[in-house]
């Protein structure tokens, strides 16, 4: 079997990050790239010796040589790329959240199971260590049963105001809170039963950037289960990380603390900064070797193409995590808990 011929679509941050998880791959090849701005996507391509470049992704979808494909674009503009690629007979990895709307969702789902082809959600922090060997020892009954969650996953005020030109369009929930919706929805395996959930705008605003500060939300689980969540994009700047994320997990035979950002495992001390490097994340190399948990996400995409099989997050989950926020926007706006069953 030759490698699988890839490209991708939207070449901003997590573009790049794709690009170059699947040029480390063994197994994948980029042979095509696709951004509306023409200029980007030609530097884009010549940086990473892509042959085929182009500004229109539906005329991408019918390249004959594409097997499959990251989207990678703006939050809430996942939809029209997935359903053409899936459309076209192309397996699809997309970037978290699948959608922000439920309607979204749903058709880009129903749209890959008629195509009979693959739909990924890149939940990266499924990979991420200790999430991964928290829910192995889940899994295997070493905790006991789930109790309730406690998750926070913050941005300083940089990414909405400086690294997003789009944030006026999105929201921290959808931005932040997919990830960790995702988490608590994956490690006690239970599906959610009713929201309640409050928000705060006033900074942005002010700002200019039309959209939310944050959102508190408690999520009830199958089972009496609780997740309670918190996402905000107001941090100082003078933050150590850009990211503030820590969490506890109860269950009836222990539970478990993890910090990712906060570690005193690194800690590095300039002239003119310090700062506590992300040893999870990535990309960065090791020895000549690209890794990260972002980049292993990528490479199971790769592997559930070659070897067949159900990734791990798939379209599904990503319906799933997208029900569980838009009931928590509906519920901000309304003021009352909103049931999903």
């Amino acid at each position: 079997m030759g490698k699988i011929k890839v490209g991708v679509v939207g070449l901003g941050i997590m573009g790049r990050v794709h690009t170059r998880a699947y040029k480390s791959h063994p197994d994948a090849e980029v042979i095509a790239v696709c951004d509306i701005d023409k200029a980007r996507a030609e530097a884009f391509a010549k940086e990473f010796s892509v042959e085929k470049v182009y500004t229109d992704f539906r005329k991408m979808a019918e390249d004959p040589e594409l097997e499959a494909v990251s989207i990678t674009t703006p939050d809430f503009l996942h939809k029209d790329p997935v359903i053409a690629f899936v459309e076209a007979g192309k397996d699809v990895l997309c970037e978290k959240p699948l959608a922000t709307s439920v309607s979204d969702a749903e058709a880009m789902v129903n749209a890959a199971r008629r195509a009979g082809v693959k739909l990924m959600v890149a939940f990266h922090n499924r990979w991420s260590p200790p999430y991964a060997l928290l829910k192995s020892r889940v899994d295997a009954g070493e905790l006991g049963e789930p109790i309730y969650a406690y998750v926070r996953l913050c941005d300083t005020i940089y990414v909405p105001t400086k690294m997003l030109s789009w944030a006026s369009k999105s929201s921290v929930i959808w931005f932040l809170g997919s990830h960790i919706v995702d988490l608590v929805r994956w490690i006690f395996g239970r599906e959610a039963v009713r929201v309640y959930c409050v928000k705060g705008e006033q900074v942005l605003k002010n700002m200019g950037v039309n959209t939310e500060d944050f959102f508190h939300y408690i999520v009830e689980f199958e089972d009496g289960i609780v997740g309670s969540f918190e996402n905000s994009w107001i941090l100082p700047e003078t933050m150590p990380s850009i990211v503030d994320f820590v969490s506890r997990f109860i269950f009836t035979k222990g539970c478990v603390y993890i910090d990712t950002h906060h570690h005193q495992a690194m800690r590095v001390y300039t002239s003119e900064k310090s700062e506590k490097p992300d040893l999870f994340g990535g990309p960065f190399e090791i020895h000549g070797r690209l890794t990260g948990f972002n980049i292993r996400t990528v490479w199971h995409f790769i592997d559930c193409i070659i070897d067949d099989k159900q990734p791990l997050s798939t379209g599904e989950d990503g319906l799933a995590v997208t029900r569980i926020i838009e009931a928590a926007l509906k519920s901000a706006l309304e003021g009352r808990p909103i049931s999903l069953v």
